[in-house]
């Protein structure tokens, strides 16, 4: 008969763990980046939403006075424009048309995640966040 063990291993070998440590830095090492490119991509859809928001503010503004709103103080309230916090808006407006220009505040590059739309053309183009 054999005698029992005084010791009886119980836990994880120093493999194992090595192992899952290993596994989990692949899978971080993965992971990081995608959740940065989301970001990026999900402050420029905020932009651009705010930037149609408050193109459509003004041709309400436009409807009322016959002529475009010069700032986004002239949009908000009963207009339907609500500003996010995290977008900067500029507006300029005349009887001719008007141009609005967003940018996201923070998390872009300089020069990066500006977008805007004039009422010319009608079409929101910018240059992406990074």
């Amino acid at each position: 008969m054999k005698p029992k063990p005084v010791w009886e291993a119980n836990g994880f070998t120093l493999v194992e763990v090595l192992i899952v440590i290993a596994i989990l830095g692949i899978l971080a090492a993965i992971a990081i980046p995608q959740m940065a490119a989301y970001r990026r991509r999900s402050l420029d859809s905020q932009v651009q939403y705010d930037i149609k928001n408050a193109a459509i503010a003004q041709e309400a503004y436009f409807v009322d006075m016959r002529t475009y709103a010069g700032s986004v103080v002239e949009l908000l309230g009963n207009r339907g424009f609500r500003q996010n916090t995290n977008v900067n808006i500029a507006v300029t407006g005349t009887t001719g048309g008007f141009v609005i220009t967003g940018s996201a505040i923070s998390g872009c590059s300089p020069s990066t995640g500006t977008w805007s739309v004039d009422s010319v053309a009608g079409q929101i183009v910018g240059t992406p966040c990074n």
